[in-house]
């Protein structure tokens, strides 16, 4: 793991309830969580949403998925069981890491790589320009109520992280007061290329923002692609597929 210098950061607890584990701060929300018997399967119905992109882009051997925000790693687990990319994590704070390590089944890997950074700086640093395929931002402090980079530079700076043809996908809380200002900031990084995933219970809404040549599928291709990922990697996809109907114009889905 590359490291920058290290301050005092929230220290993340651990509990367990009924075979699952959660990782939290000082407040009732969780920030990620494990099933202990199938630690590699999706808990949170938002961390399934996260992989709504496998709708769009069938991962290839050489694609790069990068992840801004550690969590409890169900991300990181999910994409080492079930893809065989090269996989990028952002994560600033070390007691994360050490925590997910101990207690949530993070373990090295030869295409796996955690940088301890803040997330911002990285996606700033000339370095990784076009770095990733894929950009998966869950990006919360202790509090977990509102995303903790929002800024149009931050989104403009994910827009160059993205190769050429490319996907982010964020974690917002639709409820809270800051959902207007990052989608606003989002559409303007990315030319209003933007899809939405309905909102869960809990509040979390997924965005999907795309980079890279316009999109038309038609419904029953996307529907197509919905059930084998729904297949392949037992996730809801179709019930996602099915959120866009409102977006199809003659039977396409339509992103220029």
């Amino acid at each position: 793991m590359k490291k920058s210098p290290v301050v005092a950061l929230d220290q993340p607890m651990v509990s367990e309830q009924s075979g699952i584990r959660y990782l939290h701060f000082d407040s009732p929300w969780v920030q990620g969580a494990m099933q202990v018997s199938k630690p590699n399967r999706l808990v949170l119905a938002y961390t399934q949403q996260m992989m709504s992109w496998l709708l769009f882009l069938q991962p290839q051997a050489d694609a790069v998925i990068g992840q801004l925000g550690l969590g409890a790693g169900s991300l990181t687990r999910f994409c080492l069981k079930h893809l065989t990319n090269r996989l990028l994590v952002i994560e600033w704070n070390p007691n994360v890491v050490r925590v997910c390590q101990q207690f949530f089944n993070l373990s090295n890997q030869p295409r796996f790589e955690i940088f301890q950074e803040d997330a911002g700086q990285w996606v700033q640093n000339p370095r990784n320009v076009h770095s990733c395929d894929i950009l998966m931002v869950d990006l919360y402090d202790a509090q977990a109520r509102g995303p903790v980079r929002d800024s149009l530079d931050f989104y403009a700076s994910c827009f160059e992280v993205l190769s050429p043809v490319g996907i982010m996908v964020v974690n917002l809380f639709g409820a809270h007061e800051s959902f207007s200002q990052n989608v606003r900031n989002i559409e303007l990084a990315f030319g209003g290329r933007l899809l939405f995933l309905p909102q869960i219970d809990e509040g979390n809404q997924i965005v999907l923002a795309f980079k890279g040549p316009p999109i038309n599928v038609p419904w029953e291709d996307l529907y197509e692609r919905a059930q084998q990922v729904e297949t392949q990697y037992k996730l809801p996809a179709r019930k996602w597929a099915k959120s866009m109907v409102t977006r199809l114009v003659k039977g396409e889905l339509v992103l220029n």
